[in-house]
């Protein structure tokens, strides 16, 4: 840690705090970023304090802790809002389509097509080949009930 010890240690610091924050950029995930700050932050002091090379390491330790607790704790109170909520939630997303039975429901149990996919299915009974309504999801299982049509008066159901 020679380098750490010379008169331009505070450019090694501010150095790694630059690099940190740009892998934050290309390798997103939130924490480098603040390891970038609390870098930049003992290069600060270590130019205006000139510290030594133990008080460099545990400043930049103790920095690195304060900053990604509170980032933490910030973004769990303050969560960032997304512009797709389900992206990662594909049952959820499913929720109100439509689909056909492609293993008739007995049981409780049995298999329904959506879109170019099968998947297990749970609802009353229902015959291969009648459409069914997405009502919910239990993991990777689509809970089904069976899709009752409305006749152009609509008041009759039609299946």
């Amino acid at each position: 840690m020679d380098w750490l010890g010379g008169d331009n240690a505070h450019w090694v610091w501010l150095t790694l705090g630059v690099i940190l924050a740009a892998a934050e950029m290309l390798i997103p995930g939130v924490y480098l970023l603040w390891l970038g700050v609390a870098a930049l932050i003992t290069g600060v002091l270590t130019y205006a304090l000139d510290l030594s090379v133990p008080m460099q390491v545990l400043d930049f330790v103790a920095l690195a802790l304060i900053a990604a607790f509170s980032a933490r704790r910030f973004l769990a109170e303050k969560p960032i809002p997304s512009s797709d909520p389900l992206m990662n939630r594909r049952g959820a997303r499913m929720v109100g389509e439509t689909g056909t039975v492609v293993q008739a429901i007995e049981h409780g149990s049995g298999r329904i097509k959506h879109g170019d996919s099968e998947w297990i299915a749970r609802g009353p009974t229902i015959a291969a080949g009648e459409r069914v309504r997405i009502v919910g999801h239990d993991g990777a299982e689509l809970l089904v009930e069976p899709l009752t049509l409305l006749s152009d008066e609509g008041t009759q159901p039609v299946g």
